[in-house]
């Protein structure tokens, strides 16, 4: 009983693993990250001109054509004036009155020079019909009369041109509240839809005071979108143009849209992650493939996740990456050869994740050793974990 037990005491043990199999058959390389779905073509409205927004009445999903109106402006009422700019106004009004005043008397001394040049130039014609006044006389007559009417156009103008002052100064006065003076709710800057499509967003509802430029609305066709994923740059470089996309997450539970790559944008942005991490992030843009209906439910700026296939192969000698070790320079698994685990050195090529292509080293239906640990080593007995025999 003694030598027995100290037999088995000295037998080497069999190990307890997990089993897996190397396998060919078609594998696929994806970058997977989270991106966005937007409009092609936005259309941003703005405010073309300075003034008063009337509250805006279209809504977020509303159907526009072109030419309806979705927003108006009307004038701004007058600034309320402080004391000192008041009497500044005041002394502005008198200072017009007194030259209008000014501009009338001198209307009157034209009018009187011009009557005097008429009468003095018809006198001197009579003379010139008789032979009494010369042709001299009767040019210089002449002059005078066309430039005494010449001044009393200029005297008019005057008048005419301090009348405007005069109303410019005592508009200054006009008291924001007086309605009666200040109406000007026909003088409406009707903004028009430019485009047939729907409301995106009201980015100015209520009604305020905007400047020139101000955005009022976005608008666009839902049913033309695109899909945007913002890649890592060391990501973006592996994407080629026309490569095969699967968005997920987007709606349904597990459907999944088709699409394809249709632009990686040359220029790169700094973009800080939700841990702090500032990264180099590439735009990667995707055209849809299915029929608008399918995806009919996602709109502008909605969440997905984008799976980017970026490498795939038909048939590939493959094995899941939990069986890699490294073996000095190079990468090795243990394989299962007559009960025990062999080291097996191996050439890989492409890896996503979960399997990652073998080169050389390994044939399919290779048994290999999973997650092996510290206690595996070269020749040592193994046993699948859950065979228990």
């Amino acid at each position: 009983m003694i030598t027995a037990v100290l037999l088995l005491s000295v037998l080497p043990k069999t190990l307890s693993v997990d089993i897996g199999q190397v396998v060919e058959g078609p594998m696929t390389v994806s970058v997977r990250d989270e991106g966005y779905s937007r409009v092609r073509e936005v259309y941003v409205v703005s405010a073309p001109v300075a003034g008063r927004l009337m509250r805006v009445d279209s809504e977020a999903g509303d159907f526009v054509t072109v030419g309806d109106v979705v927003a108006n402006i009307l004038p701004t009422a007058p600034a309320f004036l402080d004391a000192r700019s008041h009497s500044e106004a005041e002394a502005a009004e008198r200072t017009a009155e007194a030259a209008l005043g000014f501009a009338r008397a001198g209307v009157e001394r034209a009018v009187a020079q011009t009557a005097f040049a008429q009468a003095e130039e018809e006198r001197i014609a009579q003379l010139f019909e008789s032979d009494i006044a010369s042709q001299g006389a009767l040019d210089r007559v002449s002059m005078e009369l066309r430039t005494a009417q010449a001044n009393e156009h200029t005297a008019r103008a005057s008048v005419r041109m301090r009348t405007a002052e005069l109303e410019a100064a005592r508009a200054r006065l006009i008291d924001p509240d007086d309605s009666e003076a200040f109406d000007l709710s026909h003088d409406v800057a009707a903004i028009r839809s430019p485009i047939t499509g729907r409301i995106l967003r009201v980015l100015q509802e209520s009604e305020s005071v905007v400047a020139p430029g101000t955005p009022i609305l976005e608008m666009g066709n839902p049913a033309d979108l695109e899909i945007v994923v913002e890649l890592l740059s060391t990501d973006a470089v592996q994407v080629a143009q026309g490569g095969r996309v699967l968005i997920e997450d987007w709606g349904p539970q597990g459907e999944i849209l088709r699409g394809r790559v249709r632009r990686v944008e040359p220029s790169g942005f700094l973009k800080v992650s939700a841990l702090g991490v500032e990264e180099q992030r590439v735009n990667v843009v995707i055209d849809l493939i299915e029929a608008p209906e399918v995806w009919s439910s996602l709109g502008h700026g909605f969440r997905v996740e984008a799976s980017i296939v970026v490498w795939e192969e038909d048939a590939v000698i493959q094995t899941p990456v939990s069986s890699l070790f490294r073996a000095g320079e190079s990468w090795a698994v243990f394989v299962k050869a007559d009960g025990r685990a062999r080291i097996r050195p191996i050439e890989i090529g492409r890896s996503n994740g979960e399997q990652v292509q073998v080169l050389s080293g390994l044939m399919a239906d290779d048994e290999i050793l999973l997650y092996p640990g510290d206690s595996v080593s070269e020749g040592v007995r193994i046993k699948p974990r859950h065979d228990m025999n």
